[in-house]
């Protein structure tokens, strides 16, 4: 108790303390870890001289803990589903657009924003959610970690029955049209690049020997998703 009076009140980051437990409910009581989460590895920051300060450790833990409370809130909520059911559903919840989504509605730019000199963009908002999730899991173990995404996350800010009837896997659903129609597909990354010092990927859609569509995101799977989602739109799908 101590520590969080001293973090919230005296601490050279009460500012981000303050910030976070407007965001997360409670006042942290190892600092450094929560300020790490929201370090991601474009941003300019006074501890370059460190290799590897960023984020992305707490975000592959986040990642793990934050998939595995969702697959077990699924699993009991849905006791008559299917295997396929709950995928998809667990899919829907952690895949990166629901997670930048998640991460700006609970107002986690507040924060990225004291630490970026750049722009931000939207992948680097569920990137933090993924460590904040690892941070609190580090701090207080799974079952209070659980506990808050259930009760802060899931419940708060996701429809669970909205989400059953909606299908936004691009991908998936071209894929079916496909094999459905007879139709050869390939996915090709045409290019590599970097902006805005990230990696940004150009995809291609190879339909029957053609090229129809191309997508372009700052991960592989997300410029999929666009390419497959113009496939479909020229298709009438």
């Amino acid at each position: 108790m101590i520590i969080k009076i001293y973090n919230y009140y005296l601490s050279p980051d009460k500012d981000l303390a303050k910030k976070l437990r407007r965001i997360l409910g409670f006042t942290p009581r190892r600092l450094n870890l929560f300020k790490l989460a929201f370090y991601h590895k474009s941003m300019k920051n006074s501890k370059e001289i460190i290799e590897h300060y960023n984020n992305e450790r707490l975000e592959y833990l986040g990642d793990a803990i934050l998939s595995t409370i969702v697959a077990e809130y699924l699993f009991k909520k849905y006791p008559n589903q299917d295997e396929g059911f709950l995928t998809k559903m667990r899919s829907k919840i952690v895949k990166r657009k629901s997670l930048n989504a998640l991460a700006e509605k609970m107002g986690l730019d507040l924060v990225l924003s004291t630490y970026s000199q750049g722009k931000l963009s939207k992948a680097m908002m569920g990137n933090a959610l993924e460590a904040l999730i690892g941070a609190i899991y580090l701090e207080s173990g799974y079952r209070y970690t659980k506990k808050y995404v259930i009760s802060k996350i899931l419940r708060q800010y996701i429809d669970i029955h909205e989400l059953e009837t909606v299908d936004d896997n691009f991908k998936s659903l071209l894929l079916e049209y496909c094999q459905k129609h007879g139709h050869n597909i390939d996915f090709r990354l045409i290019n590599k690049y970097k902006h805005e010092k990230r990696d940004r990927f150009k995809v291609a859609i190879v339909l029957n020997g053609d090229e129809v569509a191309y997508g372009d995101d700052f991960n592989k799977k997300s410029a999929e998703q666009a390419a497959s989602r113009m496939a479909l739109t020229d298709l009438q799908v």
